[in-house]
């Protein structure tokens, strides 16, 4: 099964997560399909905290990906974002 999740980058008290398409029983960290967009949680100012490929996430979902609860979170934040 095909997962859209986050993968945990940064250093040590700076995560840093890629939105990342990939299968399910792959590590956190490991092997991954395609990088649709990232998330910095810590992002300040003008930096930008969220994006995601939206045409890359509606064809990901159309070939049946589902998306983590965290991700599906992310995704509803999105508009709001931009």
């Amino acid at each position: 099964m095909v997962v859209i999740r986050l993968s945990r980058g940064g250093s040590k008290g700076r995560p840093f997560f890629n939105i990342v398409v990939t299968d399910k029983r792959e590590r956190r960290d490991g092997r991954f399909i395609e990088r649709i967009g990232f998330y910095n949680p810590i992002a300040k100012g003008g930096e930008e905290s969220l994006r995601i490929a939206q045409d890359r996430l509606t064809y990901w979902k159309s070939v049946g990906a589902q998306a983590s609860p965290t991700v599906e979170r992310l995704i509803n934040q999105a508009p709001k974002a931009a």
